[in-house]
């Protein structure tokens, strides 16, 4: 930061926003002061139209929000804060584009001629608005291909240039290679062997924060034995495993070949590094950028409103065919990224926590299967260090995130399965203990709410806590006869809407007379049945596909059976997610009824052909558990 910027509030706030700008991030500070002093602030009433023949530049939506359509009115984007465009280039394409802010906005502009020059100047900042143009454009013209666009493989736009340094290579030679080759890491490497990784931010805070000596060699800052992400890996996989770590960098390795079978083993030869700015270059309708933006926001107020996209895009995801399962784990990584959210700003308020805790998803969240309308269920594991007098702090921070949960739209759970109530915010000891008292007394109650408990899975803290409470949880049920008898009563007491002659048992009154309710009465009988497999041999899986594929592995249910569950599984939801798409665009409140008749024939003998399957997996269980009674 030069003097200027040091000792002028109102340009270091700008300068503050624009590395949270991409791709203004991927400038050095040096070169983002350069800009500073040609940068133009302006602010504009809502209604305000910007054309191509207008000035030109870059402009960057600081507050507020804008739609770009083209002149007969077709919508081509709709966009917020921290993203920017450029008129003469989508005007290449596109020429009758025009800008039309939908709200009051603040806007910076980069002149053009400045904007140019960093084109000129930086690739990356050149690729970033080359394919922004293009992608803008194709949206308008068409609904695109989601589905197909996140099953390509990283290969094609991971980049294969490796830019490397030793391990005994000092600090002041990286930070050089860094800035001759212009790039954000590198890799440190013995031969082939991978040892490290550094970027722009370790050099930062590890070195120059630290005042080490640049002399010293680069194994010192470098994060050692970073994971891999294998070649074969899917744009959707990086985008999950990205966004769930927090890792902007991540190296690309061929898949061992002494390791078959071994779907995470990417100990092989390093190919390439796949960036945050390569996903968000090659994706178009995803998660991410959502994701990204919310770990900004201050208030459950702002996360709402970076929420209210998601109903467009979930009709683009159905619209373009997007597998029901790939949907689920895109929303629940976003419900992820609102929950986390939520507990750092409580952290921040509250202070640093007393002793580790981990915040449990349950229920749909906890498998990663969540569509709309669901509400929380979720709860706190504290480590058993925590003192009496502490408990208080862990109250407070539930208060604040399950409120702050129900304002962004994730409504309180009706039967108080939430971190709010103190029997679900216990130190591990009192959760084992309910456990045992859970499995030892199998009543009604108890399990209702081992249904939803047993679908656990650590959203952030102290993950250990959560898998012991987790290991505990399997050792007390694997092999317990009476409570598989008991939990098997409770799968039994929903069978699928399909009664004699294949005729489907619909709602006679009410609200919903003349309709199937999906979830209740067709995927939790599945997720129940499925459960109570797992439980029983003890598998750690919680998502229901993993838990079928696991079944079907250890040999504790036949390929065949594992398969037509996850075929009925996949029938129904995709039908879910498609009703609830036609919901929204109808204007509807989104739910988890259908109307039968409105279905086309192919849909409705899939869906009598899915609850069979039901049917006959519920008679497994009856054979195989309840006899325990």
């Amino acid at each position: 930061m030069n003097e200027e910027t040091r000792h002028n509030p109102e340009l270091n706030a700008i300068r503050e926003f624009l590395t949270q700008c991409i791709p203004f991030d991927q400038l050095s500070d040096r070169e983002l002061d350069a800009i500073l002093p040609s940068l133009e602030v302006t602010y504009f009433r809502r209604g305000h139209v910007f054309k191509p023949d207008d000035d030109g530049g870059l402009r960057i939506v600081r507050s507020g929000a804008a739609e770009l359509r083209t002149e007969s009115g077709q919508l081509v984007d709709r966009f917020g804060e921290a993203v920017s465009f450029n008129l003469r280039g989508l005007a290449q394409e596109q020429p009758d584009i025009r800008a039309t802010l939908i709200e009051d906005s603040l806007i910076y502009l980069v002149p053009e001629a400045r904007y140019q020059e960093l084109r000129k100047e930086h690739r990356e900042f050149d690729r970033f608005f080359h394919s922004q143009r293009s992608r803008r454009v194709r949206r308008a013209a068409r609904r695109e291909d989601a589905s197909s666009e996140m099953t390509r493989g990283i290969r094609d736009i991971m980049s294969q240039r490796l830019i490397t340094v030793s391990p005994n290579q000092s600090i002041q030679f990286t930070a050089q290679r860094m800035t001759e080759h212009r790039v954000s890491s590198v890799l440190v490497m013995e031969g082939e062997a991978l040892r490290g990784i550094v970027t722009d931010r370790d050099l930062r805070s590890r070195a120059v924060a630290e005042a080490i000596d640049m002399s010293r060699p680069i194994a010192d800052i470098m994060t050692a034995a970073p994971e891999t992400l294998c070649s074969d890996a899917t744009l959707f996989d990086a985008t999950l495993f990205m966004t769930q770590k927090g890792y902007h960098h991540i190296p690309v390795a061929d898949r061992n070949p002494d390791a078959a079978g071994e779907s995470d083993c990417c100990t092989g030869k390093v190919l390439g590094i796949l960036t945050s700015s390569d996903l968000m270059l090659a994706r178009r309708n995803d998660p991410v950028h959502m994701v990204q933006h919310l770990g900004r926001k201050r208030s459950a107020a702002e996360i709402k409103g970076i929420l209210s996209a998601i109903p467009d895009l979930l009709i683009q995801w159905a619209e373009a065919g997007t597998r029901v399962h790939q949907v689920s784990h895109m929303l629940t990584a976003i419900s992820d990224a609102v929950t986390i959210r939520l507990i750092r700003l409580a952290e921040e308020e509250l202070g640093p926590p007393p002793a580790p805790y981990c915040w449990l998803g349950f229920g749909s969240q906890g498998r990663e299967e969540q569509l709309l309308g669901g509400d929380q269920d979720n709860a706190l594991v504290i480590a058993d260090s925590v003192r009496e007098q502490d408990l208080e702090w862990y109250r407070q921070l539930s208060k604040r995130v399950c409120d702050g949960l129900d304002e962004c739209g994730y409504i309180y759970c009706p039967g108080g399965i939430m971190a709010t109530t103190d029997e679900w915010r216990q130190p591990l000891r009192n959760w084992r203990e309910t456990v045992d008292r859970w499995s030892r007394s199998p009543t009604a109650d108890a399990l209702m709410r081992v249904s939803i408990f047993f679908d656990i899975r650590p959203v952030y803290g102290d993950e250990q806590l959560g898998l012991q409470l987790q290991q505990h949880m399997l050792q007390r049920t694997r092999g317990n006869s009476i409570f598989l008898a008991a939990l098997a009563e409770n799968v039994l007491d929903s069978p699928p809407p399909l009664g004699i002659f294949r005729r489907f048992v619909v709602e006679h009154d009410g609200e919903h007379r003349d309709q199937l309710n999906l979830k209740k009465r067709a995927v939790i009988p599945i997720v129940d049945i499925v459960r109570i497999h797992a439980l029983a041999n003890g598998l750690p899986q919680v998502n229901t596909f993993a838990r079928l594929k696991a079944l079907a592995e250890s040999r504790s249910m036949s390929i065949s059976d594992s398969r037509n569950l996850q075929d009925a599984l996949q029938v129904i939801m995709q039908t879910r997610l498609e009703a609830q798409a036609q919901q929204l665009v109808a204007g509807q409140r989104t739910s988890n009824y259908l109307n039968p008749d409105e279905l086309s024939k192919l849909v409705r003998k899939q869906l009598r052909d899915a609850f069979g399957v039901v049917k006959d997996a519920q008679q497994t269980v009856r054979l195989r558990y309840r006899p325990g009674l």
